[in-house]
C-alpha cells in the first residue's frame, strides 16, 4: 500500500493538473462547452498513450541512445527544478491558443505528459512494477479528466486566488522532488564511477 500511494502522489505532483487548469482555461477561453469536451478527451487520450509508450518502452529507447538512469535522472531533475522555478516566480501570463486546436498541443503534451511525467515513469517503474505503475497512471489521468472538465466549477469554488495558491504549493512539491532527484542521479553517477574504477571498465 505504502508503494502504491508513492507512486499515485510521484505521478500526481509531476501531472500538476492543477498548476496546468489556468493554462487550460486560457487555452479554451473563447470555446463552446462542445468544443471543450472534445478538446479535454482529446488531450487526456494522448497524454495517456504517450505515458504508456514511455512506461512500456523508454528504458529500451535509452539504452539504443547509451543513456543511463542516473544521467536521465539529473536531467530530468533540473528540467524539473526549472519548470517549478518557473511556476514559482512565474508572472501568470495567459497562453495564446491556436486557431482550432485538436488539443494534443500544447494541452496533452507538453502541459499533461510533459518531462515531469516522463521522467516521473521511467524513474517510478522499476520500482513499483508495470501493475502498480499503470494503476496510478489511470487514476491520475482520470482525476485529471475530471478537474478539465469541471474546470468552471474548480475554479469559481476557489476562486483566482485559491487557484494560484494551489499551482504554488503544487510547484514548490516539484521543486523538491527535483532537487531529490538530481541528488540521488549525482550519488549514483559517483557510486558508478566507482564501481568502473575498481573494476577497470568504463561506464
Amino acid at each position: 500500500m505504502t508503494t502504491f500511494f508513492v507512486c499515485f502522489m510521484s505521478v500526481f505532483i509531476a501531472l500538476d493538473v492543477l498548476g496546468n487548469l489556468p493554462l487550460y482555461l486560457s487555452i479554451t477561453k473563447d470555446m463552446e462547452n462542445e468544443e471543450r469536451v472534445r478538446i479535454v478527451n482529446t488531450a487526456l487520450l494522448v497524454a495517456f498513450g504517450v505515458a504508456v509508450v514511455f512506461m512500456l518502452i523508454g528504458k529500451q529507447i535509452f539504452f539504443h541512445f547509451g543513456i543511463l538512469l542516473s544521467d536521465f535522472r539529473i536531467a530530468g531533475g533540473l528540467i524539473l527544478l526549472l519548470l517549478g522555478l518557473h511556476e514559482i516566480a512565474g508572472s501568470g501570463h495567459s497562453v495564446a491558443r491556436p486557431a482550432r486546436s485538436s488539443g494534443i498541443v500544447p494541452l496533452a503534451v507538453p502541459l499533461i505528459s510533459g518531462p515531469a511525467v516522463i521522467t516521473t515513469i521511467l524513474l517510478q517503474v522499476d520500482q513499483t512494477g508495470i501493475f502498480i505503475m499503470s494503476s496510478c497512471l489511470i487514476l491520475n489521468y482520470a482525476f485529471a479528466w475530471l478537474v478539465l472538465r469541471k474546470s468552471d466549477l474548480l475554479t469559481r469554488y476557489l476562486g483566482q486566488n485559491g487557484s494560484m495558491i494551489a499551482a504554488k504549493l503544487a510547484a514548490l512539491l516539484l521543486v523538491a522532488m527535483a532537487v531529490s532527484m538530481i541528488r540521488m542521479g549525482l550519488f549514483e553517477s559517483f557510486s558508478e564511477l566507482i564501481k568502473s574504477n575498481a573494476t577497470g571498465h568504463k561506464i
